[in-house]
């Protein structure tokens, strides 16, 4: 009991430092989101001024935005560990390695849903979609998609952080396997936005849980021998 409750702690504790430090630097912040809304702004610019087509598209460009800024944001959580030996030390702290993953993906988690939250709404203001009407079944897509984006990222980023590719080797390795969580995002988005009328969001959810049950699984079973291989 008191190994459990040291490594929540820790797992919290490791939450929170990576979330403090992602959003006290607010010039790494503000540029994920920039980069996201220019993503935006460039697939709005290609498809033109039809209202029609932008709405219709609007679900696959918001997760488009979300996955790519949110590579940005989880290799930087675990560059910045890198750079400085923290995450040597962290690795010799006598708790589980579940315990780090733990806390490093939910750190991730709170800093993607930050960003999909946001560009959630800058989707709305931008492509004239109604994101209010539907807030439930958005905020819901918004949390399990940002939990499967974290936990993928988390584990990804633990591979390729000492590589000196790792900015192309991290998108490499993250965006096939997130194929099924953009294909059950995007298609929960439309389902949403759309009033269900097909009555597919369920399923489509359901998609997403168990995308996450699987890669978080996977990720705290297998992150520990990262850390002992660096």
């Amino acid at each position: 009991m008191n190994a459990l409750r040291r490594d929540a702690s820790v797992a919290l504790a490791v939450a929170r430092k990576d979330a403090i430090a992602e959003l006290r630097g607010r010039h790494a912040t503000v540029s994920t989101l920039f980069f996201a809304g220019i993503v935006l702004l460039l697939f709005g610019f290609a498809l033109g001024p039809d209202a029609d087509r932008l709405a219709a598209a609007a679900p696959g460009l918001l997760w488009l935005a979300v996955v790519f800024a949110g590579i940005l944001a989880v290799s930087r959580l675990h560059l910045l560990e890198t750079d400085d030996g923290a995450l040597e030390h962290l690795a010799l702290y006598p708790v589980s390695r579940q315990a780090i993953y733990a806390g490093k993906a939910i750190g991730g988690f709170a800093v993607m849903l930050l960003i999909a939250v946001l560009v959630l709404v800058a989707v709305g203001i931008l492509f004239a979609v109604d994101v209010l009407g539907a807030w439930p079944a958005l905020l819901a897509t918004a949390v399990l998609g940002a939990a499967g984006v974290a936990a993928v990222g988390t584990f990804y980023a633990g591979i390729t952080v000492r590589l000196r590719a790792r900015e192309v080797m991290l998108p490499l390795l993250m965006l096939p396997v997130l194929a099924p969580l953009l294909l059950g995002a995007v298609k929960a988005t439309a389902a949403a936005l759309a009033g269900d009328p097909f009555g597919e969001l369920g399923a489509w959810l359901q998609l997403l849980v168990a995308f996450d049950v699987i890669m978080i699984v996977a990720g705290a079973a297998t992150y520990g021998y990262l850390l002992e291989d660096g």
